[in-house]
């Protein structure tokens, strides 16, 4: 599953999740353009990782819910390795809150960034992605898409309405021989999971067969997969990689 030689853009991928697919795909061959909102110094980390790995890898700065700022993120890419076989759409936020609390403000911004996000990205990078001779979109939702959370109405909606999107590009893609598919991952060990109390922490792991967490490693295996030429005949689906949380 060699990615020698591909270009893959990673949204959000200075930090979490994204980061882990970048600097997978990046020491696999892949030209990586590592894109963040804020996190500069962050994003530029993981280039070095990538380079000290001897692959490829720049910075691209872009608030993927500007439409104008992801024009940027397109010629960034372009510029420094023309079009791009691979778009993993894995930029998202949180805004959690109970609904009967939670703000139209709150509602709009998780999908201004989460849906939002995703298609000014795609709509970027379709052509790219149509004309490539192994082209790929990923896109990285969630088991909160499938099963609910507690406060996170918005949240699980944005990351739901990823697989209707997934499945609908899938069919538009197949024409071209292209493919679509979503990656929802349950509960990884990521910054923002490491700050949830001991006890909470305990009790989503009681629920998981596999006992334990999700490493970053395991979701970018998934995406590699994808990414590579091995997938050329799976399009439109949804996987878990969430320890059996479903089951």
């Amino acid at each position: 599953m060699s990615m020698e030689g591909r270009t893959c853009v990673i949204t959000g991928s200075a930090r979490g999740i994204g980061r882990g697919i970048a600097e997978h795909l990046g020491s696999e061959g892949a030209n990586v353009v590592v894109n963040y909102r804020s996190s500069e110094e962050a994003a530029q980390e993981a280039v070095d990782t990538v380079e000290a790995a001897g692959g490829n890898a720049v910075t691209a700065q872009a608030d993927v819910s500007d439409r104008e700022a992801v024009e940027h993120l397109r010629e960034v890419c372009h510029e420094a390795f023309g079009p791009a076989d691979v778009l993993v759409n894995n930029a998202g936020i949180t805004a959690d809150k109970q609904f009967t609390e939670m703000s139209r403000e709150e509602w709009d911004r998780v999908m201004d960034v989460n849906l939002g996000g995703m298609f000014n990205c795609t709509q970027a990078f379709y052509d790219d992605i149509w004309n490539a001779e192994e082209g790929r979109l990923i896109n990285i939702s969630s088991i909160v898409g499938k099963q609910g959370n507690f406060g996170q109405a918005n949240y699980a909606a944005a990351k739901s309405g990823m697989f209707g999107f997934t499945r609908t590009i899938a069919l538009e893609f197949a024409q071209g021989g292209s493919t679509a598919n979503c990656v929802a991952p349950g509960f990884t060990r990521t910054d923002m999971v490491e700050d949830v109390p001991d006890e909470v922490l305990d009790r989503i792991i009681s629920g998981i067969p596999l006992e334990r967490l999700a490493e970053v490693e395991d979701i970018a295996a998934v995406v590699r997969f994808l990414a590579s030429e091995k997938s050329s005949y799976v399009t439109g689906e949804v996987i878990d990689v969430n320890g059996g949380m479903d089951l």
